[in-house]
C-alpha cells in the first residue's frame, strides 16, 4: 500500500504545481522594501498627527491672572471649581463666549455649578475673596462634586485656584 503519485493527467499536474507554488510561498514569502514612507492611512488617519497638542502645565491661578482665559478671539478656555482649574477649550460649543456656559469661562464656576444656575449673581468679582461656599446645600455640594467628577472625566485638570493675594 505504497502511496503513488500519478502525475499523468493535466489536472493533477497543475494541481500539484498550484501547491508547490502556495507552500513556496508561505515559507519564503516575497520580501519587497517600501519604496516610499507612507504618510497616510486610506481609512483616513494619519500616522503621524498634523501638530503637536499643546502641551499643558499645571499652574496656580488666581481669579485674576484666570479671568483672560475666557476663549474670546480663539484663546483657551479656563474654568475652575471648587479650586480645581480645567481646560475646557474643547467643549468651546458650550463654554465659549456664545455657549450656554460662558459666563463660566476665565471664571470660578463653583457657585453656579452647585445651583445649576448661569446667573451672573453666581460669580464672584474677580477682585474679590474667593466664594467659600459655606451657605450651600448638602445637595448642592453634591451637585457641585457631580460635576468635578463629569469634567474631571472629559477634560484636562490643569491647576488650581486660589485667592489674589497667595502667589
Amino acid at each position: 500500500m505504497g502511496l503513488s503519485l500519478d502525475l499523468g493527467t493535466p489536472v493533477n499536474t497543475a494541481l500539484m504545481l498550484y501547491i508547490l507554488y502556495s507552500v513556496q510561498r508561505i515559507i519564503f514569502p516575497p520580501i519587497s522594501k517600501p519604496t516610499s514612507i507612507p504618510t497616510e492611512f486610506k481609512a483616513g488617519y494619519s500616522w503621524m498627527p498634523k501638530s503637536h497638542p499643546p502641551t499643558v502645565l499645571f499652574k496656580t491661578f488666581t481669579p485674576k491672572t484666570l479671568e483672560p482665559f475666557n476663549g474670546k478671539d480663539g484663546g483657551r478656555i479656563l474654568l475652575a471649581i471648587n479650586g480645581i482649574v480645567f481646560d475646557v477649550t474643547a467643549g468651546r460649543n458650550f463654554y465659549g463666549p456664545n455657549g450656554m456656559y460662558g459666563n463660566f469661562a476665565g471664571r470660578d464656576a463653583s457657585r453656579g455649578m452647585a445651583k445649576q444656575s448661569f446667573d451672573l449673581e453666581m460669580l464672584t468679582p474677580v477682585d474679590q475673596p474667593l466664594d467659600k461656599l459655606e451657605d450651600l446645600k448638602p445637595d448642592e455640594i453634591e451637585n457641585m462634586k457631580g460635576w468635578i467628577e463629569h469634567f474631571s472625566n472629559k477634560y484636562i485638570i490643569c491647576g488650581k485656584l486660589v485667592e489674589n493675594d497667595a502667589i
